[in-house]
């Protein structure tokens, strides 16, 4: 009997794990530029969305702990299209079981905004912006290991 009970324990610990690491892993990264599209010589802004499962918060930019890992956004593109900086949203300064400063994070579908210019001269017909999205997930009470996490942005050149 006491074998049993304690193969029932281990199994229920090790789902319990896996639902936790499941969760961590269940961050999406996509983006977008409006209608698809953007005129040779022209600017448009993209978005890029870290979207955050229920449970879990990932660190801002500027998380304010010297322990807490920056997310941070990278888009990178050929040809001469140019991309500008990325812009950051304000997070959401938290106090944590497992911390104590005030961490700020972000929570929920976090999006992300750069300017995309393509040359005037630029002779393809879609643009291509290869996006990274490195963060840090956490729970209330522990972090994961920091992940990168990546997208691809198309638009069709007019």
């Amino acid at each position: 009997m006491r074998k049993r009970v304690l193969k029932l324990v281990s199994v229920a610990a090790f789902v319990f794990a896996a639902g936790l690491v499941s969760a961590a892993n269940g961050q999406t990264v996509s983006g977008s530029i409006p209608g698809g599209k953007v005129t040779a010589g022209k600017t448009a802004k993209a978005t890029v969305y870290l979207s955050i499962p229920s449970g879990l918060h990932v660190n801002s930019s500027r998380p304010g702990s010297e322990y807490a890992i920056a997310t941070r956004v990278t888009a990178t593109s050929s040809g001469g299209v140019k991309i500008g900086p990325v812009l950051y949203p304000r997070g959401k300064n938290r106090k944590f079981g497992f911390s104590e400063d005030t961490i700020n994070v972000y929570e929920g579908r976090t999006p992300f905004t750069f300017n995309v210019t393509v040359p005037a001269n630029y002779k393809k017909y879609s643009v291509v912006i290869n996006v990274s999205v490195r963060y840090q997930a956490c729970t209330d009470e522990v972090c994961y290991p920091p992940k990168t996490k990546t997208a691809r942005i198309t638009a069709s050149v007019l």
